[in-house]
């Protein structure tokens, strides 16, 4: 991973910051942050996973270990990012076995990020 200089605020991150899995592994690029900046809520990034299958994933706040000038690092592996989740109209149609729910609060954010990918926001 290359010097991603200074830790910064979720205020500051630019689309286009690198975005590195917990094992260095670099994940995509943020193509935008979901935050309630009027509450000063940061609730995560939508990424753009050029490097992994697929177009988009939303990384929730908990999964971002730290925000650097030059890149975000996050708390999960590469290989469990493989697995976040993508912004959709009706996050309640993630595939979940019986012992999975979803919570309201993450398919709330699924969904803002939903809008926002298709200019609703």
């Amino acid at each position: 991973m290359e010097d991603l200089g200074d830790p910064t605020s979720y205020l500051a991150l630019e689309p286009g910051t690198p975005v590195y899995a917990g094992d260095g592994r670099e994940l995509g690029r943020v193509l935008h942050v979901l935050a309630d900046t009027g509450d000063d809520i940061f609730e995560g990034i939508i990424l753009d996973t050029s490097r992994l299958p697929g177009g988009h994933r939303f990384v929730d706040e908990e999964q971002v270990e730290r925000i650097h000038e030059r890149g975000v690092v996050l708390t999960i592996s590469g290989a469990d990012a493989e697995a976040l989740p993508e912004p959709s109209e009706n996050p309640s149609a993630l595939a979940a076995g019986p012992d999975e729910q979803v919570p309201d609060h993450l398919a709330d954010k699924l969904k803002r990020a939903w809008h926002h990918m298709k200019g609703q926001s």
